[in-house]
Parts: structure tokens; sequence; C-alpha cells
């Protein structure tokens, strides 16, 4: 009967290795190569499409930002450009927050709810 091998990466805990560098801890691969990482799905988010007015950092312009929008980065490019173009104004996509220059927020309260997104006024 041949012996069991053991892998000790799993029963040691490897969270480094010399050859490898940083270690993933779900499933022992090096950093760079986790396969349990990419197979997480997109951040969970409530149903509620969040529209804010934000200053800060802005030197006192004014930008409404889109959030909790259910789309991948494409639909969301897509989407921002037909908002931009309602609102004939500027405006970018920023890590999955839409950007839109001034202050539109109920035009994109209606266009948003025309979509058929439930939309909240967040913040102030």
């Amino acid at each position: 009967m041949p012996a069991k091998k053991v892998d000790h990466n799993k029963v040691t805990g490897l969270v480094y290795s010399t050859e490898w560098g940083k270690m993933c801890p779900g499933c022992n691969k090096p950093d760079g190569k986790c396969i349990c990482r990419t197979k997480q799905s997109p951040l969970k988010n409530d149903g509620i499409v969040r529209l804010m007015r934000e200053t800060k950092g802005r030197k006192g312009k004014g930008v409404t930002l889109i959030t909790g929008l259910p789309l991948d980065n494409e639909g969301l490019k897509k989407l921002a450009k037909s908002l931009k173009q309602k609102c004939g104004c500027g405006g970018s996509l920023k890590n999955g927050v839409i950007e839109i220059q001034g202050d539109h927020r109920s035009v994109l309260e209606k266009e948003l709810g025309e979509l058929g997104y439930k939309v909240k006024r967040a913040g102030g």
C-alpha cells in the first residue's frame, strides 16, 4: 500500500516562500497565481443606486457621484456616456463610481428611474 502524500503547505499554513514570495492562505499558490480570489463574485450591493454631491478635493467644484450600479466596467462606461450627454456636461468613471460634473441629481434621478433602477439621494 503506497504512503499517502501530505501537502505540507496546507498543514503548516505557509504564508511566505523564499522561492515564490507571498503565498495565498486559501489556495497555497503564489500571490500572483492565486485562483481562489479570481473566483470571487463582484461586490454585492443592496440594489439601490445612490446619488451624492461632493466637493471634497475639487477646489469647491461640485460633482455628482453615482454608486451602487450592478454593471460591469463596459456597462458603466456606456451608461456614464449617456448620462453625461443627458446632462450636457463632462464626467468620468473611477473605481466603479460615475462622476458627473456639477449638481445634476434631479436629472440623474429621473433618468436612472426610467432605466429601472431604484434611486436614492445620499449625503447632504
